[in-house]
């Protein structure tokens, strides 16, 4: 017989045997247990969510393409709509989740991170403007995602910091870094800092900038000593650190080889066929004087504190490529695909020709 919308069916009522545990509500465990299923890749799910503050910076948007190109569930906190829109696209259908927040705002950084079981912070900046400085970002900012972190129990959090961090640097963003590190250990000291040398790669701001603006690179009479590292291989290091045990501990991801940014100033000549630069070496103060007036007339090309950067070498630590199995590539493999574009219409299909490193250069 068929029974109407309206008809109800009451079941009876079965009590629970004495002594059994009753499931209820209250009964399951804070966070769903990690069990991948599917096929490798894409359309895989590996049961983790990963909640990557920053992920519409330079290294943020490799970040989110390699976790979801691996089946893991992303939230990508943005604060501008159009900038978030490119990470949509880096996953399969439902893995990459966008959620507005505020650096400052507590709750929407608790909302981000809740069901979360791993947290990246990638988030960073530059320069300083009126609404931001590098402690309201570096220190202030990286304390309270990990503090907030820390009291939704969120079990894992990495932080992204700078490999010249120091409290004694004569840098205020290198300053600012290392004040960031100590906030997190003091609020999440099962963190694990990640301490990555100068990035290059699509989007950055170091091997494509030297073509069009090589007076600055070339403060210091260029002798200034770099460890560029290419940003998929960090990205990759952190991509791996899902899969490993918690890590407590500080891991430096240097490049493979210490250059000077004469060097790197020939290697961008030579790969686009372009003369070098004949512009006069600018004397500090000079640069900071620029800098400054550049700051208030316009977008700063180039902040006071980046030239104090142009004076201190990258620091002179291992690497802990190993520990996190990535062997990183040199810069000149990959050099001619991010200059290319700076080669003239006759020179674009020519040969690529590296010069070869002077003998200072430490490999």
């Amino acid at each position: 017989m068929l029974l109407s919308s309206a008809t109800f069916v009451r079941l009876p009522r079965v009590a629970a045997p004495t002594g059994q545990f009753k499931r209820a509500v209250h009964a399951l465990p804070d966070r769903p247990p990690i069990v991948s299923y599917g096929p490798p890749g894409r359309s895989a799910v590996t049961g983790h969510v990963a909640t990557v503050f920053g992920c519409t910076g330079f290294l943020g948007r490799y970040l989110v393409s390699k976790l979801a190109k691996a089946g893991t569930q992303v939230i990508i906190p943005y604060r501008d709509e159009d900038d978030k829109r490119h990470l949509k696209v880096t996953g399969d259908l439902g893995q990459i989740v966008s959620m507005e927040w505020d650096i400052r705002n507590e709750e929407q950084i608790a909302e981000c991170v809740r069901h979360s079981d791993i947290v990246y912070n990638l988030v960073g900046r530059d320069y300083e403007t009126k609404n931001f400085t590098y402690d309201d970002v570096h220190a202030n900012g990286a304390g309270r995602i990990a503090k907030v972190s820390a009291s939704v129990g969120v079990p894992r959090l990495v932080h992204v910091s700078h490999l010249n961090a120091s409290p004694t640097s004569t840098s205020q963003f290198y300053r600012s870094k290392a004040a960031g590190e100590t906030a997190v250990r003091e609020a999440f000291p099962a963190a694990t800092i990640v301490r990555p040398g100068p990035m290059f790669g699509h989007e950055d701001k170091f091997l494509t900038n030297m073509p069009a603006w090589p007076i600055w690179w070339n403060l210091n009479h260029g002798q200034t000593k770099a460890r560029p590292v290419h940003v998929m291989d960090v990205a990759q290091a952190l991509s791996n650190l899902i899969g490993m045990p918690v890590v407590d501990r500080t891991l430096a991801l240097p490049g493979p080889s210490t250059l000077t940014y004469e060097y790197l100033l020939e290697l961008v000549s030579t790969l686009t066929y372009n003369p070098p630069s004949h512009a006069p070496v600018v004397p500090k103060r000079v640069a900071l004087v620029l800098a400054r007036v550049a700051q208030r007339i316009w977008w700063p090309l180039l902040s006071p504190d980046e030239v104090e950067r142009r004076y201190i070498d990258d620091a002179d630590t291992p690497g802990d490529w190993a520990f996190v199995g990535v062997e990183p590539d040199e810069i000149e493999n990959h050099a001619i695909t991010y200059v290319r574009r700076y080669r003239s219409a006759a020179n674009y299909i020519r040969p690529i020709v590296v010069p070869p490193r002077p003998l200072t250069v430490e490999q």
